[in-house]
């Protein structure tokens, strides 16, 4: 039996993998981020399992859990938010297992900036405009290297998401602006993307930090900024041209 990591998707329930949805409702014992994973995924857990909410351990108690439960032959679940391979913090978890011998399996799930491209009807990769998304977070408590500040990714211009960064809207508005995205470029703030309460705040970049504290955005948002945000100066698509052949069909004349 294998420990299983589950990416819980941005926050509606329904936005949870079948496969997701169906490895909680297996488990034995289920570990939740509880500061960030919707609750009322819990509910497709069985009345059995045990859980435990990981807001309040440490990485030591988790894998305490996870590794008596393995070993007592239960099927342990780790439920992570969006997908688990961003900002997951899983790589510390599968490493440590794998020192115990102990199997392990991921199950993607949607991760926030699907699901606020979602609510926004939001394409980020638009033909003449970008073709890049660059998924990306501001410099906290988590040190960034020094060629991935936002002030040197802003140099590509493309279209960028930025997570885990509400609370430090002064300082992305700054670094944004410093390395040449314009005053008038596009963002949004979009606060807990497809749950109930979501709030989508449309901005430039030059007032990123004065929406977020009119708003009192402190966190759980994640940050959009590019051209794609809104434009209509997109070109069509070459793999629907008439004058485009491709595998499966002919160009018109």
């Amino acid at each position: 039996m294998k420990v299983r990591f589950v990416g819980a998707g941005p926050g509606a329930p329904d936005l949870i993998t079948i496969r997701g949805k169906e490895w909680l409702e297996s488990a034995d014992i289920i570990i939740y981020a509880g500061s960030l994973v919707n609750p009322k995924l819990l509910e497709y857990a069985g009345k059995d399992c045990v859980v435990y909410n990981s807001a309040t351990m440490t990485l030591e108690e988790v894998m305490e859990v996870m590794v008596q439960g393995h070993r007592d032959g239960k099927q342990v679940v780790r439920l992570h938010t969006g997908d688990p391979s961003v900002y997951g913090a899983i790589r510390e978890q599968m490493d440590l297992l794998q020192q115990q011998g102990i199997a392990f399996e991921v199950c993607p799930g949607v991760s926030a900036l699907f699901g606020a491209a979602a609510s926004l009807g939001l394409e980020y990769t638009l033909p003449g405009i970008t073709q890049t998304l660059i998924v990306t977070r501001a410099e906290g408590r988590t040190a960034v290297p020094e060629k991935e500040k936002l002030v040197n990714l802003a140099k590509a211009q493309a279209s960028m998401a930025i997570y885990l960064s509400a609370g430090l809207l002064p300082a992305v508005q700054t670094d944004l602006l410093a390395g040449g995205y314009k005053e008038e470029t596009p963002a949004a703030i979009v606060y807990k993307a497809t749950w109930p309460e979501e709030k989508i705040m449309y901005c430039t970049v030059g007032s990123l930090a004065k929406t977020g504290e009119e708003n009192q955005i402190k966190n759980t948002a994640i940050i959009l900024v590019g051209e794609a945000l809104h434009t209509s100066d997109y070109e069509r698509s070459r793999l629907y041209a008439p004058d485009f052949t491709t595998g499966y069909r002919e160009a018109k004349e």
